[in-house]
């Protein structure tokens, strides 16, 4: 496997645990009246937030910022899958439409060969 196809698989995996933050979070809102319940998915959540900002670091020095934050924006993706998987919220098609139009942006932003190569050197 190619070193930037390496790269971007990490950098969703990232992302991928700052979603999770936003499950914690809701978790812990649902669980209002139960202080045990509640303060552990606040703590949950507050890892998995420090976990991100520091892996969040690492990303950004291997990519470009504009590269890297419009990869962030794929956590609108998802967060949707979360939403249906662990919450059984239906989708809409504006949800769709959406989430295609921000995957597209960021398919353009990943295939783009002047942002591509001007991911920083010795990273590889």
């Amino acid at each position: 496997m190619g070193a930037k196809i390496k790269n971007m698989i990490l950098l969703q995996g990232v992302v991928v645990i700052y979603t999770f933050s936003g499950i914690m979070s809701k978790n812990a809102s649902a669980n209002g009246d139960n202080l045990v319940k509640f303060l552990t998915f606040f703590g949950l959540e507050f890892i998995l937030l420090a976990v991100y900002a520091v892996l969040w670091q690492q990303m950004i020095k291997r990519f470009e910022l504009s590269v890297a934050y419009a990869n962030r924006s794929m956590a609108v993706l998802w967060s949707m899958l979360w939403a249906v998987l662990v919450f059984h919220d239906k989708i809409t098609v504006k949800n769709i439409i959406g989430v295609l139009l921000v995957t597209l942006g960021t398919v353009i932003i990943n295939t783009d060969l002047k942002n591509t190569e001007g991911e920083k050197a010795g990273n590889d």
